[in-house]
């Protein structure tokens, strides 16, 4: 599953992590920590959306 920032597009991959920023490959989405944050722009994992080609 993927993951959109709605703000600046940072897409979060569960299957490739975000090793630049600690989060191996794998993790997923609710296994983020609570202050997670756009490494791109800094906003919240509120401001994110499932990526809607993912649920095809």
């Amino acid at each position: 599953m993927r993951y959109i920032c709605m703000i600046c597009g940072y897409v979060y991959d569960e299957d490739e992590g975000d090793l630049d920023n600690g989060i191996e490959p794998g993790t997923l989405w609710e296994d983020l920590p609570d202050d997670f944050e756009c490494p791109l722009c800094g906003v919240s994992k509120e401001d994110f959306e499932r990526d809607p080609e993912c649920d095809n």
